[in-house]
């Protein structure tokens, strides 16, 4: 599902015409590259030891955890409801493109059907032809340095854990019948 939704978003998304200078991409975006970068290092350290559970346990927690449950989730309202060719779009499509090279790559050792048909969907048509038409010729990616990497992970860090505490509350608020939907 994270890679449908990755995928549908870069659909109408030309990285050599629409990409955002990294400087230039919303916070938020800036962030979010930033912890794919975390994430690959991690992963790719326990690839060169042949230590495949905990790429997947990683994997599995970030598809989930900090995509789908936090910044996609976000990320949903700039991406249907700026205009098509908007800074704001195109900031988080250039997050996600990044995202999603990266993450298709270290996918690809062990979830091969899932990202040989990912590769096809997503690569240009030229990346898919220079790629010999597979995934698997590509080397991991290198995703853009992100100057304040450091500093927004440890600031997203907090934000993430108020988020945590403030989404239990109104759980609790909207089981007590006082709101209706924590939107």
């Amino acid at each position: 599902n994270t890679l449908r939704f990755l995928l549908a978003n870069t659909s109408d998304f030309d990285y050599s015409k629409d990409a955002v200078v990294v400087a230039d991409l919303f916070e938020i975006d800036r962030y979010a590259i930033a912890n794919m970068a975390a994430l690959q290092k991690d992963v790719l350290a326990h690839y060169d030891q042949f230590e495949f559970h905990p790429v997947i346990s990683k994997l599995q927690m970030y598809c989930s955890e900090d995509l789908g449950g936090f910044y996609l989730d976000i990320l949903k309202d700039r991406l249907y409801t700026s205009g098509t060719t908007s800074h704001a779009r195109r900031s988080a499509q250039t997050a996600i493109w990044h995202i999603t090279q990266s993450l298709l790559r270290l996918i690809a050792p062990t979830l091969s059907f899932t990202a040989e048909e990912a590769w096809a969907t997503f690569a240009s048509k030229e990346a898919y032809a220079a790629s010999d038409e597979t995934i698997f010729t590509q080397t991991y990616y290198t995703l853009p340095a992100v100057a304040d990497g450091d500093a927004l992970l440890a600031k997203y860090a907090v934000l993430r854990s108020i988020r945590n505490d403030v989404t239990k509350q109104l759980e609790e608020v909207r089981v007590g019948g006082s709101i209706g939907s924590s939107l």
